[in-house]
């Protein structure tokens, strides 16, 4: 149906106290997101009678609307344009906040502004990666054999499939370090060349530095002589935190030459002296320092689950949908990272998926308990959202308004992943965090992710059902009457 975008644009200006009171403005892939100069002067019950909006809410600072992917694009074109305002970044409006952020609230952010620009080749690479492996699994398709035992003409496709999916992950460091550049101030281009020297075909990659390391076939660790200095030369292939930390190191030394080096040497200067010393930095100092750190976290993360299976699943299941309320989910982007790295596979990304399942579960029986039309749409569309790895228009629009629906969500989410927790489900990569999420799981696990899944759909609807019924004026007479 065709949207007066202008005149949506128009009621939410006004409700938010006028372009006045807009600092910046951005927007993410379902939110607006302002910066305000007097946060008194919104009107909330305004904005939640807005067509298109979804629910609102301010975090950290920032002032969010959530309205829904492909339409919040629309909106926030024409009110930048109704405002008189220079668009802006996601980063730049979080920025404007920071001052009314705590220590763990900043950090989150970081890895929020970090990964979310290199998100969709990361799912790209996942959802390749996890075709490839279904192409590769044995007894999947047919006893005994892969598809590409019985297919062998497959074996060209299998193989172009598996060097693109494999392209993200082995030159993500390069990604990271444009991304994490930009982010701390640095130069862009600087950050990919710090990225490809992390991965530089002359380094060792994790599977070549294990076989040196433990000696196997006489090989060794070579290394560079520096000066008497030994600096080994591995790579950080797929790896996060090396070069997260020397991106930032980079963009500091950066900043600190950029006003001490006159003009007309800058650009021979500055470049040099930062990607040698960084460069130095980071394979001498910072890239084994957070390989062990990397190493470490993952360990423990381990432990944790292996030591606790069933509560730490249960814990993580009911709480990572209120996690994505407070955006601090981001930061498990480098954990799974991590884990598919290090272990081989997560075991976090699978329950992210289950739980945006059960919260487009429970919307979508609020879809059938509804009677408003309009009420039905928003809790159609956005289960639909949420089935594809979107939650936030079915947790803002339908289910945290009606609070049951929510609650019904996180416990299908807890449910579904301690089920596949104590199967020791594991996902290859990131893929999209919903219904296909199956493609990017390891192929032994799928069969019981799917059970997983379908917990994570009968659980929330048949409890939303239930718990509208027992208590019916939860969403007012509509639903008692339809009850």
């Amino acid at each position: 149906m065709s949207q007066n975008y202008s005149a949506i644009a128009a009621q939410l200006l006004a409700a938010i106290g006028g372009a006045g009171n807009i600092q910046q403005a951005a927007h993410c892939l379902t939110r607006l997101r302002i910066a305000l100069r007097d946060d008194s002067l919104v009107q909330v019950d305004a904005i939640r009678q807005v067509e298109l909006v979804k629910g609102c809410f301010s975090n950290a600072g920032v002032f969010q609307i959530v309205i829904g992917a492909g339409d919040v694009d629309r909106v926030y074109a024409e009110l930048v344009a109704q405002a008189g305002i220079a668009t802006a970044t996601v980063a730049q409006v979080k920025s404007s906040g920071d001052h009314k952020q705590n220590r763990l609230q900043q950090l989150v952010k970081v890895f929020s502004d970090v990964f979310m620009p290199i998100l969709p080749a990361i799912i790209v690479a996942g959802l390749l990666m996890g075709l490839n492996n279904l192409l590769g699994a044995r007894g999947m398709f047919i006893a005994d054999k892969t598809l590409l035992q019985a297919y062998p003409g497959l074996d060209g496709v299998w193989g172009l499939i598996n060097m693109m999916a494999n392209t993200s992950f082995v030159f993500l460091p390069a990604l990271v370090g444009w991304s994490a550049a930009k982010r701390f101030g640095g130069s862009e281009i600087l950050g990919i060349v710090l990225g490809l020297l992390l991965v530089h075909p002359d380094l060792l990659n994790a599977w070549n530095y294990g076989k040196a390391a433990a000696g196997l076939d006489g090989a060794s660790v070579p290394y560079f002589d520096v000066f008497g200095l030994h600096i080994e030369k591995v790579g950080y292939q797929g790896q996060i935190l090396p070069i997260l930390a020397a991106s930032w190191v980079m963009s500091r030394i950066e900043l600190w030459l950029r006003p001490r080096v006159p003009n007309a040497i800058q650009l021979l200067v500055i470049p040099i002296v930062t990607i040698v010393i960084s460069g130095l930095l980071a394979l001498a100092v910072i890239g084994p320092l957070t390989r062990h750190l990397g190493i470490a976290i993952t360990d423990a993360l381990v432990y944790v689950f292996n030591l606790a299976p069933w509560l730490g699943a249960l814990l993580f299941g009911a709480l990572y949908a209120p996690l994505v309320l407070t955006g601090m989910h981001h930061m498990f982007i480098a954990v799974d990272l991590q884990l598919i790295a290090n272990q081989g596979g997560t075991f976090i990304w699978p329950m992210i998926a289950l739980s945006n399942i059960a919260q487009g579960s429970a919307a979508l029986a609020m879809f059938w308990l509804l009677k408003s039309p309009r009420d039905k749409s928003m809790a159609s569309t956005s289960a639909i959202s949420a089935f594809f790895g979107i939650t936030e228009p079915a947790m803002f629009g339908v289910n945290l308004r009606y609070k049951l629906p929510f609650y019904a969500g996180l416990t299908g989410s807890a449910c579904a992943a301690v089920l596949i927790t104590l199967g020791h489900v594991r996902a290859a990569a990131i893929g999209v965090g919903g219904l296909p999420a199956f493609i990017s799981i390891i192929p032994t696990f799928i069969p019981l992710f799917l059970l997983g899944t379908l917990v994570a759909i009968i659980v929330p609807i048949t409890l939303t059902l239930l718990l509208a019924r027992r208590h019916a004026a939860m969403a007012g007479d509509e639903v008692a009457q339809h009850a």
